[in-house]
């Protein structure tokens, strides 16, 4: 955004985001140095950070050792007297995700926060109203991340905190209603969070001028397809449910490559929608359940794409609509879960925990096929259904099981095995930008894994994966 554009926007104050890119490199983003004399308050975040000190005359370099950088949970001491951690305790846990660091601030700047290895953990220009964390106050396993936020809008930028997910919804009804006049709308129904709420909005704005189209593409958990049409064939909505298993299950034949799978299965998914179309009559407009990190794990701008989701980044050059509508693509899971209730829609749908569009393909390391596909849903079947009688399903945001690549031997019946092993993943997360993993208990795990060994033939090995968010992903591919 120009400097001209961001004076006539008026702003309170300007957060500069995270990034994966390093300030030094020529081709990373750069800012105008005039903004830091807006009057304007301005926080940094990670990249943003960096950007500031380097903008301003401080020294950002690479991490002069491995042990040096940081991902993921990291105790960090606070200065009190900066206005932006006024009111914390004086020691918390935050999130980190970097190899570069400050090394040097500009004139005016102090230190405001360190860990172990990170002696700038966040700076402060109070004279200025100059702030920048090396670390992620905005995801939720910064234990006072909230709250030096708030700090940040309401103590400094002095917001009203006026807005409600009741603004979100008339804004958003009155959008779609704009924009689609009276053409008419076909959904992609998952039947997951993101596609159901958008299915309750889309429904508030077009009415019968809606078709809902679940795709069974053979990729689902057990029973999961029938699970999905009996929960919405019953609602006040057109629904219509495309058995595809057989054409997905034959672009995917011999694919191993993770970024290519998603690909062929967006790209599938938006063929079936196109037919679909066709045979119900003209449709003008495609809608998806997209949300903000599928676009940000996709690549969004100069980004790094993490992982292309099939209905961002796996979206083929050509499609078959007037325009594809994405109503959620700027709320984050936990603000899709608080619109879903503001329409009223049950908690059993609002509260489930996600599931992937690419379904279990991502679930299923290297090549898909049937078999592959068939031990996997028994496995996870498993998983979730002891999950469930221990009561944890509120306590673990999601949880599944992964058909990994890997064989090795074993002894079963007084014979060798030679077979597959299963990861059981479960993680505790509101945003789903960064995630920790359940501390299960031992006991369900031990349950798990005799039930899986002898209940799902062509898997004789269990593993659980206690890898958080950075750096491993919640899916596997």
């Amino acid at each position: 955004m120009p400097l001209e554009e961001i004076r006539r926007f008026d702003p309170i104050g300007l957060i500069f985001t995270g990034g994966p890119g390093s300030v030094y490199e020529p081709a990373a983003p750069q800012i105008d140095p005039a903004v830091f004399s807006l009057g304007v308050p301005v926080l940094g975040i990670c990249y943003g950070c960096q950007l500031m000190m380097q903008t301003l005359g401080g020294q950002v370099i690479p991490a002069q050792s491995d042990s040096a950088r940081e991902y993921g949970k990291s105790p960090t001491v606070f200065d009190q007297n900066c206005s932006l951690f006024r009111g914390l305790p004086e020691e918390s846990i935050t999130w980190m995700s970097h190899s570069d660091y400050v090394a040097a601030v500009p004139q005016g700047f102090h230190s405001a926060a360190h860990t172990a290895v990170c002696p700038t953990a966040a700076v402060c220009d109070e004279g200025r109203s100059l702030y920048g964390v090396q670390f992620h106050p905005e995801v939720n396993h910064t234990e006072q991340g909230a709250q030096i936020l708030h700090n940040y809008l309401y103590d400094i930028c002095h917001a009203s905190g006026d807005w409600t997910m009741a603004d979100f919804r008339a804004k958003a009804v009155a959008s779609i209603r704009e924009k689609v006049g009276d053409g008419r709308v076909l959904l992609a129904l998952s039947g997951g969070v993101d596609s159901s709420v958008a299915a309750a909005l889309l429904n508030e704005a077009v009415g019968s001028r809606l078709t809902c189209v679940f795709v069974d593409h053979g990729l689902l958990r057990k029973n999961e397809g029938d699970e999905v049409e009996a929960a919405f064939s019953g609602r006040a909505l057109r629904f219509v449910r495309i058995d595809a298993e057989g054409r997905f299950l034959a672009r995917l034949a011999g694919v191993t490559e993770p970024e290519e799978k998603r690909r062929i299965i967006g790209e599938e998914f938006i063929r079936v929608f196109e037919s679909v179309g066709k045979e119900i009559g003209f449709v003008d407009y495609l809608a998806q359940g997209t949300i903000y990190p599928d676009v940000i794990e996709s690549g969004l701008g100069e980004a790094a794409v993490i992982k292309s989701h099939h209905n961002v980044g796996g979206l083929p050059d050509f499609v078959d609509f007037r325009e594809i509508l994405e109503p959620l693509r700027m709320l984050f899971k936990d603000e899709v879960r608080a619109l879903g209730r503001e329409l009223g829609l049950p908690e059993a749908f609002v509260a489930r925990q996600p599931f992937p569009g690419p379904g279990l393909a991502i679930r299923v390391v290297g090549e898909v096929t049937r078999e592959k596909l068939d031990i996997l849903r028994e496995a996870d079947a498993i998983f979730r259904e002891e999950i469930s009688r221990a009561g944890l399903t509120q306590q673990c945001s999601q949880y599944f099981a992964a058909l990994t690549n890997m064989r090795s031997v074993g002894v079963m019946g007084d014979g060798r095995s030679y077979d597959y092993a299963v990861a059981l993943r479960s993680v505790q997360t509101s945003d789903f930008m960064t995630a920790d993993w359940s501390r299960l208990p031992w006991e369900l795990l031990d349950r798990v894994s005799v039930r899986i060994v002898n209940e799902v033939r062509g898997i004789n090995r269990v593993f659980y994966d206690i890898t958080s968010k950075p750096p491993a992903t919640v899916e596997y591919e």
